[in-house]
């Protein structure tokens, strides 16, 4: 499995050219414009849609679409909440509070991230998705 995902992705990245092709850049570019209109417009999220595009357009394992997501989520999270600050849409006692909360698990997080299993950490995350889909039917 790993060493498939690895051949997909190499074939996605032309890895052996050591760079993108412009298909590759394109799809890229709009995959990432797509996570963060999402991430903008909802105050978040953004990182639910990134994981899934991560593992099934570069092929990325479990551990690293995780992890690259955070990663790509901070930035696109810390420019959308200066836009909500100036606009006056932005709460501090809740910002501060569970801030605080956010960055604790955030850290634990990515400890138990490194630690976990894959298939542990893909039946989290599913579950974790499903239930958020089942809240908002609901």
């Amino acid at each position: 499995m790993l060493s498939k995902n690895l051949e997909k992705r190499e074939q996605f990245l032309n890895v052996k050219e050591d760079k993108l092709s412009l298909k590759a850049k394109m799809i890229l570019l709009f995959c990432g414009m797509v996570i963060g209109i999402i991430n903008g417009f909802f105050g978040g999220g953004g990182g639910m849609i990134c994981v899934p595009i991560l593992q099934n357009v570069l092929h990325l394992e479990d551990k690293y679409s995780h992890a690259t997501a955070i990663a790509i989520i901070f930035p696109i999270s810390f420019i959308s909440s200066i836009i909500y600050l100036l606009t006056g849409t932005l709460e501090t006692v809740p910002l501060v509070t569970v801030g605080a909360g956010v960055v604790i698990g955030g850290i634990v997080g990515s400890f138990l991230l490194k630690w976990l299993p894959p298939k542990a950490i893909k039946v989290i995350f599913a579950i974790i998705m499903l239930l958020s889909g089942i809240r908002l039917v609901i």
